[in-house]
């Protein structure tokens, strides 16, 4: 057992309350490892009270659902954040009110938070480095049914279905001993594959509007009257963002969808240029070929859209 993993299970151990959060805007990685740490510690530790904190996420209603906390409820707690690389993207502003503070993450590591890290940028999402957390706790932390499912969700969702360069043979391991726990995965292939008739119309919106330079590098943007006609809000429009991908001649993309206060979040994805360091000048951060970052306005999304052209040029 190495030196970070006894440190967090000392910490868990010696809590009688238990907080696990995750970032803003959960994807099936957030959602799967927060829900399924709480799951691990419920099933390890029947007599801990165990919660859960953020706000719901529409579209991914099914995989499960947030409890309301009180700033007492922090006061009382050990508080542990998955999936989430920098503090301003932890959906619940109170994490520093509790009794100890565990980032776990895969994300690179450039908001160091926490009393301890576990921060494994290799690995292909959150969701594994749980499993690995499990396994190399010597027993003490034990994976049911329930959380294998939720770990499976994180996996699937965070590769791609095994599409993207992140899923490695560890990955593959790491996914067939989940698969020996009773849980439909197809099922969960079907939930994410899913869309809804106004999610369709705006995939196709997406490839009519988009804007694509000889380099390779495309954008579009959807404003919020587009996402009010398809009847759609920002939770549901998380399915376009690999759509420009599956172009032959793009390779990087940036798509913009405006907020209610009309700012625009940022989604940015490549084949290979790495476009994290443009998020994280715009108030963002993420993978090398996976990013989030904010704009406030179309100036700063043509600036966006410049440096990206920038990257794909000089790419080599």
């Amino acid at each position: 057992m190495n030196d970070q993993v006894e440190k967090i299970l000392n910490l868990i151990t010696s809590s009688s309350q238990i907080i696990v959060l995750r970032h803003q805007h959960p994807d099936p990685d957030a959602l799967g490892s927060q829900l399924g740490l709480a799951e691990i510690l419920r099933n390890s530790f029947p007599s801990k009270k165990i919660k859960v904190g953020g706000i719901n996420e529409s579209s991914l209603s099914w995989v499960g659902s947030m409890d309301n906390l009180t700033d007492q409820d922090f006061a009382k707690s050990l508080v542990i954040v998955t999936d989430t690389a920098n503090t301003p993207r932890i959906d619940d502003e109170r994490y520093h009110l509790g009794q100890g503070l565990i980032k776990i993450d895969h994300h690179p590591d450039d908001d160091p938070y926490g009393t301890i890290r576990y921060v494994v940028p290799e690995a292909s999402s959150s969701s594994e480095i749980l499993w690995d957390l499990v396994s190399k706790s010597h027993g003490k932390l034990k994976i049911n049914s329930k959380a294998a499912r939720l770990l499976y969700l994180g996996i699937v969702g965070d590769t791609g279905r095994f599409l993207y360069s992140n899923a490695t043979a560890h990955t593959f391991e790491v996914t067939a001993d989940l698969l020996k726990h009773e849980f439909n995965a197809s099922e969960i292939a079907e939930r994410l594959s899913e869309i809804t008739l106004g999610q369709g119309r705006l995939q196709g919106y997406v490839l009519e509007h988009l804007t694509i330079s000889q380099s390779g590098a495309a954008m579009v943007i959807v404003y919020r009257d587009t996402l009010q006609e398809y009847q759609l809000n920002m939770d549901q429009a998380h399915t376009i963002v690999s759509v420009p991908g599956h172009l032959s001649n793009v390779k990087a993309w940036v798509v913009f969808v405006q907020k209610r206060d009309l700012t625009f979040r940022v989604h940015l994805r490549s084949k290979g240029v790495a476009i994290n360091e443009i998020a994280k000048s715009h108030h963002g951060g993420g993978h090398a070929l996976a990013s989030g970052a904010d704009a406030e306005d179309e100036r700063e999304l043509s600036e966006i859209y410049k440096e990206l052209e920038r990257a794909v040029e000089s790419y080599k």
